[in-house]
């Protein structure tokens, strides 16, 4: 299906889109390479850039993406595309990631074609966002609260926090880029009916009754659902998820309960993503991009104690 460029595309990174298979459903870049981040003076030209591509037949495009790529696989190319699709689809986030590849010398939404089942599920996902930052959060917040909230769901319970990534990455990441955020979910919150977005103020008032958060747990991800339930449920009492969800939703320690749900579906995700990032990109990569790592959290520990 032809690619749709939209407006926030940089020719620069649909330049980096021409040497790769066409086949692609999404298309995005994230990281300090895109975003500008808080803390230490960073060289946003030469940062690296990170992308992600979905498509519909990871075998198809693997299989032309080795044509045209070849030397951006590690040592599993050798086992062909099948292969390298099952190692993508069967083990951590269902991601395949090729490292440190150089590419015309070095979160936006590049390209996109016009699914409207992709585009449901994207607008999906940011509504489920909010609605569990919502549950972590108190009766009232500000808009940098809420959005920290959000953009620390990814890593709640990721190993890396621990070793690898600096501890002050979430804040980082929010706070030169809440425009960026208010674009994203500004209507969201403004259709919300348990919210009230005072904008100008930059404050936000939700419904922190038990009834309200019930009706917030019950539009959770059904994975997020059942590991709450799993973590709530005695052993041999098996309740429905409803059933659990209600008492939650009565719990003064509700937000704590869906932070370990979070945490749960993350953390082992996390672990086995990493672990297959080994084969993946090679032991060579691996040893650099996990230096590269180490290197950004020892410098912004160093900030936090001098």
């Amino acid at each position: 299906m032809a690619l749709q460029a939209l407006q926030s595309s940089g020719v620069a990174f649909r330049k980096i889109l021409s040497h790769f298979p066409e086949e692609l459903s999404l298309a995005f870049a994230y990281g300090s390479g895109v975003y500008r981040q808080a803390g230490p003076s960073l060289d946003q030209k030469n940062a690296m850039l990170d992308f992600v591509f979905t498509v519909d037949d990871p075998v198809a495009w693997h299989s032309k993406n080795l044509k045209k790529n070849w030397n951006h696989y590690s040592f599993l190319k050798v086992l062909g595309p099948r292969f390298i699709s099952t190692v993508q689809n069967n083990y951590g986030a269902g991601v395949y990631y090729n490292p440190l590849i150089m590419c015309d010398g070095r979160v936006k939404i590049v390209a996109m074609n016009e699914s409207v089942a992709l585009r449901s599920a994207l607008d999906k996902n940011l509504k489920s966002a909010v609605t569990a930052a919502f549950l972590m959060l108190p009766e009232s917040f500000s808009e940098e609260d809420l959005f920290i909230e959000i953009a620390r769901l990814s890593y709640s319970g990721d190993f890396r926090m621990v070793v690898g990534e600096d501890k002050a990455k979430v804040l980082n990441i929010v706070k030169p880029n809440i425009a960026h955020f208010r674009e994203l979910y500004g209507s969201i919150l403004q259709e919300n009916p348990q919210v009230v977005y005072k904008i100008q103020q930059g404050s936000l008032e939700i419904d922190k009754s038990p009834e309200g958060q019930f009706t917030q747990l019950m539009t959770l991800p059904k994975t997020l659902q059942q590991q709450i339930n799993h973590i709530m449920d005695p052993p041999g009492k098996n309740r429905d998820v409803e059933e659990t969800l209600l008492q939650v939703a009565h719990d003064p320690d509700c937000g704590d309960v869906v932070r370990l749900g979070l945490s749960a579906i993350v953390r082992p995700s996390s672990m086995r993503q990493s672990t297959k990032g080994i084969f993946t990109a090679g032991l060579k990569k691996s040893v650099i991009y996990s230096s590269l790592k180490l290197h950004k959290m020892w410098k912004g520990w160093l900030r936090k104690t001098s």
